[in-house]
């Protein structure tokens, strides 16, 4: 080839780089230098490996998370349970390429910074009456993260501050994996040992300001506390409810809390603790575990370790709720104690004893969860036809760590890897992806000797050596001044409180993946990139613009001719819905509350919300109601319907677009079909997407006739 040609190729590579520059192909994205939250505060904009699908053929995924699992807990209990040299059956095997052979595999770390240490440090501040009053500063890059900011990034791909749960910076809710799996037709499940309204297992079901939003009276739990020996809500204010953002309660117009959302998200299977919050009232003085029964679920209370065993189905008739304690789970060991230096603890090592009141005694361990769950998800039509996810948390290493308890992390390490086996005796690696991480580091490290400034456990190993774990991120009187946590064996230890509490590392963890996609994880990431692995891999709908079209298809119909009560379904693409009803003057007679971004209706994902209307639709005068997704932006209208009490075969629905569904008496039942949102700016995205592919082409075209060009000057 002669020197024109090949000025003209390198013309044709610029001008396709140019191109795909200039209109934001997004696969070409990458972690760049120096970012603020600016740019990291958007959907997807910490991926590392954007450009990377990789494979996207997994019918399954399964998600192990060890909370607070990095590097150093994991060799703890390694060292501890196997040996310096030994091996994990479980969370050792994933990832390997020798003991996976033929399966696709993939080890790397990735990195777990958060946008801000609380709400303070975004749009959704309050005061302390729990009133939103918002912040100057949406967002601070903050290097150590908490559970529900890192679990909102792989549940959502979407950065936040600590203490959110599946919102961003601004408060706006992000579609998580569960939401978008349901949307998909795929089977669901969340398992944990903790309580199932914390952090980890918060970011599957809800979307909250503020993680410990608990239920609609915060962390009440149910019981009389003012001793009237009657139990309502001033039992509630007695215990102090202000956890929640006033503006997100279903009271004041809210989605609601995390307890009443993981009713209205309805995976197919949650299992984990949290009972007594169940406890709490909704609006109608009803307990939230009647409020399940009401909706169809199949609940198992605090202790029932044969109801767990005996549940044989579980789907979106029959979903399974079952939360086994009343707070987090107690852990497979006995606490031990970090104390000060003290050559006597060299002389004689703690040798950790298993935990009376472990429910893996009565066979309800989180491997046995884990079983359980699979074989419901595997049982059921959606797993069989579609495929599942499913996340799985072994909550207590974290809870132990930060009480310095060696044996109680190391305990719950071991119970995560045994579910790991168990999941890999159940599943087929050539369909099924399952990934090994954590959500953040912890204190715990391995020295060499005993320290003079920290609290430490000296641990005698199965292989008869020692370990000393040191714990320096907290004052040395951890256990003084009435903070004593050693016997804290459900990691009641509250944070804002204890003397002493060991705190989270930033560090970058480890995650390993068998199965479809991976390859994905290899190499450095971000937390976010995993939403994307689980996500390409299940062929969701992980960009925004996908995500809207899953609204595409809404409807609103109303229940009956009385035109009151009304069906809405297909929002798939939204997780908060806004309305309004006017009359025919045009007059506004009842609306949803639009105050913040988690103020109106939560989107029960691939089911129908209902919305009442009864008492504002009186008579039978004619009413226009339209229903927005807060997300999609997509509207559905009911124009020109009669209420209630018209004379029969009058007041025919004018539905535009849509159709009048037939009724009994020959009156119409008033519904609509979704209407697209309006494009934003000149072009709009799909506009501005045309005009990008179009100037692409053009450049694809002047690159043809360069070289041809350039040939015709060679052979001259």
């Amino acid at each position: 080839m002669e020197v024109n040609t090949r000025k003209a190729l390198k013309g044709t590579v610029a001008a396709l780089i140019a191109s795909a520059t200039l209109f934001g192909f997004a696969g070409l994205a990458n972690a760049a230098d120096g970012q603020g939250v600016e740019q990291l505060k958007e959907h997807g904009a910490a991926q590392r490996i954007a450009g990377v699908y990789g494979n996207t053929k997994a019918k399954n995924v399964i998600l192990f998370i060890g909370d607070g699992m990095g590097d150093s807990e994991i060799t703890v209990a390694r060292n501890y349970l196997h040996g310096v040299n030994g091996s994990f059956d479980g969370l050792d095997k994933i990832g390997q390429p020798n003991l996976n052979k033929g399966v696709e595999t993939g080890t790397g770390q990735y990195t777990t910074f958060s946008l801000g240490n609380n709400s303070n440090d975004s749009l959704m501040a309050k005061d302390k009456n729990g009133k939103l009053t918002g912040s100057k500063t949406a967002g601070v890059i903050t290097p150590v993260t908490d559970s529900s900011a890192s679990g909102s990034g792989w549940a959502t791909g979407t950065k936040t501050y600590n203490n959110a749960v599946d919102v961003d910076v601004e408060g706006n809710p992000q579609l998580n994996l569960i939401e978008l799996a349901k949307a998909a037709g795929k089977a669901t499940g969340n398992v944990t040992t903790a309580e199932i309204q914390d952090a980890t297992p918060a970011v599957l079901e809800s979307h909250s300001s503020e993680r410990a939003c608990y239920g609609p009276q915060g962390k009440w739990d149910g019981t009389d506390k003012n001793g009237d020996g009657v139990v309502d809500l001033k039992d509630a204010e007695a215990a102090g409810i202000g956890s929640c953002l006033a503006n997100q309660l279903k009271a004041n117009g809210g989605i609601g809390s995390i307890s009443e959302q993981l009713i209205d998200t309805r995976a197919d299977v949650t299992i984990g603790g949290g009972a007594k919050y169940f406890n709490q009232l909704d609006q109608s003085g009803k307990t939230l575990w009647q409020q399940a029964a009401d909706e169809g679920f199949q609940t198992v209370k605090s202790g029932d370790v044969d109801g767990f065993k005996n549940l044989g189905e579980a789907n979106q008739d029959k979903p399974v709720l079952a939360l086994l304690g009343d707070g987090n789970l107690p852990t497979q060991f006995n606490p031990s104690v970090a104390t000060k230096q003290d050559p006597a603890k060299d002389a004689n090592p703690t040798e950790c004893t298993v935990n009376d009141k472990w429910l893996g005694n009565k066979g309800a361990s989180l491997a046995d969860f884990t079983s359980k769950a699979i074989d419901l998800l595997q049982n059921n039509k959606n797993g069989k036809d579609n495929g599942y996810f499913l996340q799985v948390e072994g909550a207590s290493i974290d809870k132990q760590d930060h009480n310095a308890n060696a044996c109680g992390q190391i305990g719950e390490t071991d119970d995560l890897d045994k579910a790991i086996s168990a999941a890999l005796g159940k599943i087929d690696l050539s369909d099924t992806l399952v990934i090994v991480t954590a959500d953040h580091a912890h204190t715990s490290q391995i020295v060499e000797s005993q320290p003079i400034y920290a609290l430490s456990t000296v641990l005698k190993n199965r292989d008869g050596s020692k370990t000393t774990i040191s714990y320096g991120t907290s004052e040395e009187d951890l256990y003084g001044n009435g903070s004593d946590t050693s016997n804290d064996v459900e990691g009641k230890a509250d944070p804002s409180k204890a003397q002493g509490n060991m705190s989270h590392t930033g560090t970058q963890l480890r995650i390993a993946a068998s199965g479809p996609g991976a390859s994905r994880v290899d190499g450095l990431t971000d937390q976010t990139d995993n939403f994307y692995t689980i996500g390409h891999a299940l062929g969701l709908a992980t960009d925004k613009a996908d995500q809207d079209k899953l609204s595409d298809g809404a409807t609103v119909t109303a229940k009956d001719n009385k035109n009151q009560v009304f069906d809405i379904a297909g929002f798939n693409g939204d997780a908060v819905l806004r309305y309004e009803l006017k009359d025919k003057d045009g007059k506004v007679v009842s609306a949803s509350d639009a105050s913040t971004p988690l103020s109106g209706l939560r989107v029960k994902t691939a089911g129908t919300t209902t919305l009442d209307l009864s008492k504002a639709i009186t008579s039978d005068a004619k009413y226009t109601l339209t229903v927005t997704g807060q997300q999609s932006g997509k509207t559905v209208e009911i124009k020109d319907f009669n209420g209630p009490n018209g004379t029969e075969g009058n007041g025919a629905a004018d539905v535009n677009p849509g159709n009048n569904g037939a009724a009994d008496n020959g009156k119409p039942v008033a519904s609509g079909k979704v209407t697209a949102p309006k494009q934003n700016g000149v072009l709009g995205k799909t506009g501005a997407t045309v005009l990008g592919v179009a100037l692409l082409a053009l450049a694809l075209v002047a690159g043809g006739l360069a070289i041809k060009f350039a040939k015709s000057r060679d052979n001259a």
